[in-house]
């Protein structure tokens, strides 16, 4: 596996938060080109109620590319 140095959490439990949340993802990924994604996980969970869905990247800093 290739070496890790941060996560970020994006999660939502209103259906249009839920909804809203792959654009949340992008923007930060956009927003942070510094950053390269390792790995990700995606889970969700319910009760009666709510339903929450959680995305977790995994990213590393890129390196300084020598110019």
């Amino acid at each position: 596996m290739e070496a890790i140095t941060g996560a970020k959490v994006f999660s939502a439990t209103r259906a249009k938060e839920r909804e809203e949340l792959g654009e949340a993802i992008t923007r930060w990924i956009r927003a942070n080109p510094q950053f390269e994604l390792v790995d990700k996980i995606v889970t969700q969970s319910s009760d009666r109620e709510f339903h929450c869905l959680t995305v977790t990247v995994f990213f590393r800093e890129r390196l300084a590319q020598a110019g």
